[in-house]
């Protein structure tokens, strides 16, 4: 068990506002069969410094200065677990790890059984050894191998050195019509946080449906093509993007050409479909 003085010196750490405090607790989203979404997962993954596969071996109930500013309904628990498997993570972990967690109780005033719980922890480190403070309200996941194996594929989509850049906003939007009625390309350039290029492109042609396709490159060539739902890049695209193209974006177009380049983009976001995201963004 952790020694008191310890304890109380983590539970200052972790929960002081310097410290980004959070309330943790479960939610409905970690328990469900189907899991949480995509683009909460991700979410968590791109916040998390520390990513752990452990199984509880402990829980212990705070009482006191160590429950100050919990509210009603809610139990603090100290949880000591050990580690089955550090899936990301600077500088590895020790066997067993601590960490505080903010439970809900029931009608009776009483906690879930969480003793030999399999869990993966969104976690930083904290200047106290073999401790972790959860990053957000909903950042222990009930382990099933479902939601492990999507966890690990996408940590290693954002850790790849090719892995799509973060958007930051809409650029410049163009729009050439074609010889014929209703024929016509746009294209979209966006801005990314490390300003690499990316773009959209929309190309219509009479009696065929519309093509849309991103590019990660200054070219946009016949190997673009639309990113496939639940991906990094889709992600990229369906969480950030807003939902019309900004005034600055189309105002060198003539109003036909600006009307056309809108129309475009939003069967852009109509193909990307609705982010899916549940958790609030922080």
């Amino acid at each position: 068990m952790t020694p008191r003085f310890l304890l109380s010196t983590f539970a200052v750490l972790a929960l002081s506002p310097a410290g980004g405090a959070q309330i943790v607790v479960p939610t409905a989203a970690a328990s469900a069969p189907a899991g949480p979404s995509y683009a909460d997962m991700i979410d968590l993954v791109l916040a998390a410094p520390v990513i752990a596969d452990a199984t509880i071996r402990s829980t212990t109930r705070l009482k006191g200065a160590d429950i100050v500013g919990v509210p009603a309904g809610i139990e603090r628990l100290y949880i000591e677990a050990d580690v089955t498997a550090l899936i990301r993570g600077a500088g590895g972990l020790p066997p067993q790890i601590g960490y505080l967690l903010d439970v809900a109780t029931d009608a009776r005033g009483r906690t879930p059984p969480l003793k030999k719980t399999r869990v993966l922890l969104f976690a930083r480190p904290v200047p106290v050894p073999g401790q972790l403070q959860l990053i957000a309200p909903d950042a222990q996941l009930g382990w099933t191998p479902a939601i492990d194996g999507r966890v690990r594929d996408i940590a290693r989509a954002v850790l790849a050195p090719d892995a799509p850049p973060r958007i930051t906003g809409v650029g410049q939007a163009f729009h050439v019509a074609g010889a014929l009625p209703g024929e016509g390309e746009t294209q979209v350039f966006l801005q990314t946080a490390d300003s690499r290029p990316v773009s959209l492109s929309v190309l219509r042609r009479p009696g065929e449906r519309p093509r849309w396709a991103v590019a990660l490159s200054e070219i946009v060539d016949d190997a673009a093509a639309p990113p496939p739902r639940d991906t990094l890049l889709w992600y990229r695209l369906a969480c950030t993007l807003p939902p019309q193209l900004p005034a600055r974006a189309i105002a060198d177009l003539a109003p036909d050409d600006a009307a056309r380049a809108q129309a475009d983009y939003g069967f852009v976001l109509a193909q990307l479909g609705a982010c899916g995201r549940t958790r609030p963004t922080r």
